[in-house]
């Protein structure tokens, strides 16, 4: 990374299923990713529990998930929250960077959140998939047609960052610079904002 400005990066918010997947690989990569955060001085926030993929450190969980154990007893610390919503918002503001694992669609719902807010310009966060044995292929490729069929700007496209290995993917988050869209950029999304700006947009049928 010689040359380029690196991020300070001091936690990480992953996104992993609730399941552990077919493939091992996907665990064993999970486990890789936990070891590479380790030796980088990284902490992890997640989203409680002990089921599949999902890890330690600092658990953000809904108080309807601890009920009956459903997923098990969270690693590390745990901060309970009323809402799905609630938490994803808790993820946002504690977290440096975001990455997803191999998942279904509750981590897939995370992850175009996270985009879609980085968007916005509610957060300037660089987040990516750790693409293991292609899982993502199809996801990318859906993404990059969307991009031509201009639905997605190549501006927007730049948000979200891919790689194969943990390492990569790390050097990759902390070497992002976020480039916002100007008209998105003038929101002003503190609650504390009397006024709000009027958005310029072009829509695209």
């Amino acid at each position: 990374m010689e040359g380029v400005s690196v991020r300070k990066i001091k936690k990480i918010c992953v996104f992993c299923g609730a399941n552990s997947g077919k493939d091992v690989a996907f665990v064993n990569a999970a486990f890789h990713l936990g070891e590479v955060l380790g030796k980088r001085k990284i902490d992890l926030v997640y989203g409680g529990g002990k089921l599949g993929l999902m890890g330690q450190v600092l658990g953000i969980i809904p108080s309807a998930f601890t009920v009956n154990n459903l997923v098990g007893e969270t690693c590390g610390r745990e901060i309970k929250v009323a809402t799905m919503q609630e938490r994803l918002v808790m993820m946002m503001e504690l977290s440096d960077a975001f990455i997803a694992l191999p998942g279904g669609f509750g981590t897939l719902e995370e992850l175009f959140q996270m985009i879609s807010w980085a968007q916005l310009s509610i957060h300037n966060k660089p987040i990516g998939v750790l693409n293991i044995n292609g899982f993502f292929n199809g996801l990318l490729s859906f993404v990059d047609h969307a991009v031509k069929q201009e639905f997605i700007t190549p501006r927007a496209r730049k948000i979200l960052i891919s790689a194969t290995t943990a390492d990569e993917l790390v050097d990759k988050l902390q070497a992002f610079r976020f480039e916002s869209d100007p008209a998105l950029s003038k929101l002003k999304w503190s609650p504390s904002s009397s006024q709000k700006e009027k958005l310029d947009l072009t829509l695209r049928l």
